[in-house]
This record gives C-alpha cells, sequence and structure tokens, in this order.
C-alpha cells in the first residue's frame, strides 16, 4: 500500500512537505520553510525572537504542520529533502527532532544543514548521511532512496525517487531541462526515461512556471546578459558596482566573479547567507571562489566597507538583499547604516526576480526608489529561472508516465498549468491528475 499526504506547499508556495507512507513505514519528502513568514517573524522586532518551537512556528505557517501526520510520526524512516533552497529544507533545524529518522541528502544540501544548525545552536539525534547525485540509500527491505540528479538554480538538485514493492513515486520539485547548465552536468534524462520504462506509480511535480510557455532560458543566457551589461554596455571606470543575486544561485556568483576578474576588481561578498552557500560550495569541491573575500557578520562588513569607501572603484561588491529585505547588507548600505555611500553614476544590478509576494514587491519598489534618488543607476531582471516552464513539464511527464501525477508548488492557480498539460496528454482531472491541498490524503495502491 502506497499512501500519500500533502503536507505543505499545496495551498502556498513555499514549506514544501510530502510523507509518502509505504505499509507500516513513511518517507517525508522535503521539509522547508515559508520564507515570508518566517522572516516576517524573526526579523520584525530588534531582537530575535526566544520562541522558535515547532508549534510556535507551525502556529505562524513558518513551517510545515506536520500535525496532518500525527498518526504517522513513529512510522516516519526517512527525511529527504531534494535541494539546499529554504523553502525545501529550512525547517529541517526545527521538525526533525520530532522524527527518529535519518536525513538522507546529496553532500552540498549536507554542508548547508550543518551550517544551519550551527548558526541557530541547534543539536539533532538525527544521522546526516551522504548520498551523491544518481547515487542510491537502501532505507529498510521495502524501501530504496534515489536521489536522481535534475538541472536548477542551486547545485545538486535532485528529483526523489522512492522505490517500494509497489511501485515508484517520484518527487521532481524543482527542476528545469537546461542543456547548458553552467555548474554540474545536464538532467539525467536516461535515468528519468528507464524509470518511465519500468513503471511510475506516482508523480509529484514542481508546478511554479507551468503556465508559463515554451522553456525556460538557459542560465547561459543570464550569464551572457550579465557579462554583456556590466563589461560592454556601462562606462564602470570609477564607478561603484554592487551586484545582488540568489545566496544559494553557485553558478550565478560564478560568472559574477569571472566578471570582476576581466575587469580586475576585487570580489567582495557580503552577508550571512552568502557566506553559507559558499562555504558549502568551497567544502563538497563545487566551487572554490577563489581570490573571493567573504565577509559574513555585521561588525566585520562594517569595518571592511569603511576600509573601501574611498577606492571603491577597485571592488565589485556582491551583497545580499535582492528582495529588499529591510536588513539586508544591501538596504543598510543605501539607508547610511553602513559606510558605503551610492554616488551618482554608481551602478546596483538585481541578478534576480521578485518573488512575487505583497512584502517583497512594495519592499523592492521601496529599495529601487532609494537608490535612484542617489543618483546611482538600477538594473534589475538580469536573470533566468530556475524552474522549468510548460515543454519541459511535457517532457518529463513523457519521460515518466505515471500512472498517477500530483502538481506541487503553490496554490492552485499556479499548479493548474501542470494539470492542463497532463490533461492533453490523456489525463483525467480527478482520476489519473490530482489536485491536492495541505493536509490531504490520497491512496495510491
Amino acid at each position: 500500500m502506497i499512501e500519500i499526504c500533502t503536507i505543505g506547499g499545496f495551498s502556498e508556495v513555499g514549506r514544501n512537505c510530502v510523507a509518502v507512507r509505504v505499509d507500516d513505514e513513511v518517507v517525508i519528502a522535503d521539509m522547508g520553510l515559508h520564507l515570508e513568514n518566517y522572516i516576517r517573524y524573526t526579523e520584525g522586532e530588534d531582537e530575535k525572537p526566544t520562541d522558535m518551537t515547532p508549534k510556535k512556528l507551525m502556529d505562524i505557517s513558518a513551517v510545515p504542520d506536520i500535525s496532518y501526520i500525527e498518526d504517522w510520526r513513529r512510522n516516519v524512516v526517512a527525511i529527504v529533502p531534494s535541494h539546499a533552497h529554504l523553502d525545501h529544507i529550512g525547517a529541517i533545524p526545527f521538525l526533525a527532532r520530532k522524527f527518529h529518522a535519518d536525513i538522507i541528502c546529496t553532500p552540498f544540501a549536507r554542508e548547508v544543514l550543518l551550517t544551519m544548525l550551527h548558526d541557530e545552536k541547534i543539536d539533532l539525534d538525527n544521522d546526516i548521511i551522504s548520498v551523491k547525485p544518481n547515487g542510491r540509500h537502501r532505507v529498510s527491505d521495502k524501501i530504496e532512496i534515489e536521489l536522481i540528479g535534475v538541472t536548477h538554480s542551486i547545485p545538486e538538485t535532485t528529483s526523489v525517487a522512492i522505490h517500494t514493492p509497489y511501485g515508484t513515486v517520484i518527487y521532481s520539485n524543482d527542476f528545469k531541462l537546461d542543456a547548458t547548465p553552467m555548474l554540474g552536468p545536464m538532467t539525467n534524462i536516461r535515468r528519468l526515461k528507464e524509470l518511465g520504462d519500468d513503471g511510475v506509480a506516482c508523480l509529484i511535480m514542481d508546478s511554479l512556471n507551468s503556465t508559463k510557455k515554451g522553456r525556460t532560458p538557459s542560465e547561459k543566457i543570464a550569464q551572457d546578459e550579465l557579462a554583456k551589461l556590466i563589461l560592454q554596455d556601462l562606462d564602470t571606470k570609477g564607478k561603484g558596482i554592487i551586484v545582488t543575486t540568489f545566496s544559494s544561485h553557485i553558478a550565478r556568483l560564478r560568472s559574477i566573479v569571472a566578471i570582476g576578474k576581466k575587469l580586475r576588481r576585487k570580489v567582495l561578498f557580503l552577508g550571512r547567507s552568502l557566506s553559507k552557500y559558499v562555504e558549502a560550495a568551497r567544502t563538497t569541491g563545487i566551487e572554490r571562489f577563489d581570490d573571493v573575500e567573504v565577509v559574513k557578520y555585521k561588525r566585520k562588513i562594517k569595518r571592511r566597507l569603511k576600509e573601501i569607501e574611498h577606492k571603491k572603484d577597485k571592488f565589485l561588491i556582491v551583497c545580499t538583499g535582492h528582495q529588499g529585505e529591510p536588513k539586508s547588507v544591501l538596504s543598510r548600505m543605501v539607508t547610511g547604516n553602513l559606510p558605503y555611500r551610492l554616488d551618482s553614476g554608481d551602478y546596483v544590478v538585481f541578478s534576480c526576480k521578485v518573488i512575487p509576494t505583497e512584502t517583497n514587491i512594495k519592499a523592492r519598489n521601496e529599495l529601487d526608489l532609494a537608490i535612484s534618488a542617489k543618483g546611482a543607476h538600477v538594473f534589475t531582471d538580469v536573470h533566468v529561472s530556475g524552474h522549468a516552464s510548460s515543454e519541459e513539464h511535457r517532457e518529463l511527464i513523457g519521460y515518466l508516465r505515471p500512472k498517477i501525477l500530483i502538481p506541487s508548488h503553490g496554490m492552485h492557480s499556479l499548479v493548474g498549468g501542470s494539470a492542463k498539460i497532463a490533461q492533453e496528454l490523456g489525463y483525467k482531472l480527478g482520476k489519473t491528475v490530482v489536485m491536492m491541498r495541505n493536509g490531504d490524503r490520497l491512496r495510491i495502491v
């Protein structure tokens, strides 16, 4: 018997989490944060809140509501984050201790998780088992986990295959089919096709961009656009350059470092989030970031910026703040809380998209206006998504040919694109393509 409970990420974007029950054993795929709710709670006051208990974080919808599987709690045998983005792995420090289960993840995700545990001063009893992409781990006599390598905007992203005596459940959240990734191998399409030939009982699939036509552009497009902008289009002589992007986007960060070297500028990475992912990349050997100076803590950032305030044309600064977060390095530079004065003619490049929440849109609008008011030039949306578009969804379904498809990663308005594509391929809404919400359960076989 296979039964699925959609715990989080099916009624909102964020706090992704799914439980798959195989007879009397349960595997949890992903255990992520709802970043907006988490940041609002932890950064809304001057002092960090003292109540970080699972109950409190569930009450404010910052982490998945694991009370949905309270009757399965003692049966959980593994927690398997698909990759190291916080909306997929970030709740593990707060919730994993509720389960007597190993955490199974890639080496990069393991390093990110260990850093989070250190920063939060949390000790877990759970063993953290490292499995390389495209590797396998036997959990029990009935369950084997396979981490299939896929392309995304963070290293070592995987689709989680849960092999059981009753068939395979594949949790593919997130993915894209990038033919020219700038870091790491292409999606393991050969293995996906093999699994499709063997028979897939259920596919739980990222649907965030499923309503967008065509294919998501390759990361190489973003690399080329960023290089053209900074190296060719802009007159950077004597000017300050600040770039902000997703801290986890190691491929993008590598491209920015290459631009800095061509400009003969020292590259500075400023902020705790950047440090977390960069150190994970260094430790795992994914990217060395030679000659990059990483400054993590507020006091050291303030001291370093004061040292370079009169020679900023010798540096390329990469910092946190791409969503306009008020306490980020970029926001504090703009407001004058850090000693880096933006002057007329300086450049600020947002190599990212605004995550479309009310809080983020408002914060970014305010930050963009504040930067422009200082006379600096603002460039936005120098970016490509890490999420597949409609044709890639069609291809993945075609490779795997699942008996049942469950769209994931958002409310119904977002996941409906996948359902429509599935129906075009012959799936029946409510029967072989099933729309689920947080807390729903579905018996597969």
